[in-house]
């Protein structure tokens, strides 16, 4: 048992990165890995000695949060809190974070099937033959995901190079009808 822990401790950070980034918010991404490390603990015995560990714990994340998401599908619709909030004012030298805050908000608007095979391939660096098994997909599939994903993301980057900045903050429009 202690072996398999050690093992299973050593991926939390890649589940908990994938998972963040598949749930777009901490805490629940948090509650997907615990809910993927408890399955796999109960679940030890139909793991083969010798396959890929990180490939069956992805593939318990995955299928879990696909059970979460259809579960919630049934109960109602959720908005997170940062999708209805004003944006914040930016400092001045803020290109970096304004960089991954796009970033992160083009891939919210992928598909979700594009999204997970590039967070696998890009984020978490595996093989398409890895992503292939844990998503139980064939693997012309994620090769075609994973094209599209990123012409899609390509996309999305540069509408929002384009766009113009918007003042979504009361006290800024306010501030600047007392100044006209």
């Amino acid at each position: 048992m202690s072996e398999i822990a050690d093992r299973l401790e050593s991926e939390i950070p890649r589940l908990r990165r994938y998972a963040r980034a598949l749930t777009r918010d901490a805490a629940r991404a948090d509650d997907l890995v615990q809910s993927c490390l408890v399955r796999a603990l109960a679940k030890r015995h139909l793991w083969q000695e010798g396959t890929d560990l990180r490939a069956w714990l992805f593939t318990i994340l995955h299928n879990q949060h696909v059970n979460d998401v259809r579960r919630s599908a049934r109960g109602g619709t959720e908005v997170p809190v940062e999708d209805v909030a004003a944006d914040l004012p930016v400092a001045e030298n803020a290109t970096g974070a304004l960089q991954l805050r796009d970033l992160h908000r083009a891939l919210g608007r992928l598909p979700e099937t594009q999204r997970q095979v590039l967070l696998l391939v890009g984020l978490e660096g595996m093989q398409y033959e890895q992503v292939a098994q844990i998503l139980n997909i064939p693997i012309g599939t994620v090769r075609s995901r994973l094209s599209r994903g990123r012409e899609t993301l390509r996309e999305l980057m540069n509408e929002q190079e384009a766009a113009p900045p918007q003042f979504s903050q009361p006290n800024a429009i306010s501030h600047m009808r007392h100044a006209a």
